[in-house]
């Protein structure tokens, strides 16, 4: 099946659940990071990416009056690779000049909750672009969430399992489901910023408009 850009209606569970499903990342390409020596060892390949997919995990709240302390897991993605955080102070300060940094743009969908939690922990967010709104091009006007983004640009089924979103992300050894589903959240909206680009439909004022021609540094000519 198709679904076209110029439709006006978002497709439904049974036109999504139709489409191919969506192949993320190999497990060879999700890096789980426990430890400050571990940011270490890739800070070189963050530094340098243009943008950076963006997602984080709480361990979920059941009890009335509760207060979370999270984000337990904070998940960045290139076009190569999806690095997932768990969070300790040591960790929380490797990341804070990332998250701080003009010069990069962090993407994703649903971002609110997460710029939230980041003031409580003092953390300041810059060059930081919410996906949802981009689909006005579309003809919808409401935000458009990222199983639906999935769907309309690239075709396929990007599934989302409430199991998994729900379940312990601060739990200190994560299951391989865990992995697969938080890498996923963070590299699908690199895909998804990629191509917005490449159809010229992102916002004309975006963080960091002069960054839109390095997305791929790696793969600038020599």
């Amino acid at each position: 099946m198709s679904l076209s850009s110029t439709s006006p209606h978002m497709p439904s569970s049974s036109q999504l659940e139709q489409l191919p499903r969506f192949q993320s990342l190999p497990p060879s390409k999700i890096h789980l990071i426990q430890t400050l020596a571990e940011c270490q060892h890739y800070a070189h390949e963050l530094n340098i990416a243009a943008v950076l997919g963006f997602d984080s995990e709480s361990k979920p709240i059941f009890k009335s009056g509760e207060v979370s302390d999270g984000p337990h897991l904070i998940q960045l993605a290139t076009l190569d690779r999806a690095y997932l955080f768990q969070m300790n102070e040591e960790i929380w300060n490797f990341l804070k000049p990332i998250f701080a940094n003009r010069d990069q743009i962090k993407v994703g969908f649903g971002l609110k909750n997460d710029a939230h939690l980041f003031r409580k922990k003092g953390v300041e967010l810059n060059s930081v672009l919410e996906l949802s709104k981009c689909f006005h091009s579309f003809g919808f006007k409401n935000p458009v969430g990222l199983k639906h983004a999935m769907a309309l640009l690239f075709q396929v089924y990007f599934p989302k399992s409430k199991r998994l979103s729900t379940s312990n992300w601060a739990n200190p050894v994560l299951s391989t489901a865990q992995m697969e589903y938080a890498a996923a959240d963070a590299y699908a909206p690199v895909l998804v910023f990629e191509e917005l680009l490449r159809l010229g439909l992102l916002p004309k004022q975006i963080p960091n408009t002069s960054l839109k021609l390095r997305i791929r540094p790696s793969k600038t000519p020599p």
